[in-house]
């Protein structure tokens, strides 16, 4: 009997030594994928958001 299938799946990325840094300095050394799943969650959003307005200003011409 294995561990159940987590509803993530893995994707690796890479960040400078800095940024590392930076995001434990904020959110602590257990919580980096978490703050990253955020941060990802949010430009997403915001992305979306913009891509949305943008196709309704088109079609409003």
């Amino acid at each position: 009997m294995g561990r159940p299938p987590l509803k993530f799946q893995e994707t690796k990325i890479r960040i400078s030594s800095e940024m590392r840094a930076r995001i434990q300095a904020l959110v602590g050394n257990y919580r980096i994928s978490a703050f990253i799943r955020e941060a990802i969650e949010h430009e997403l959003d915001r992305r979306e958001k913009l891509k949305s307005k943008s196709e309704k200003s088109t079609e409003d011409k």
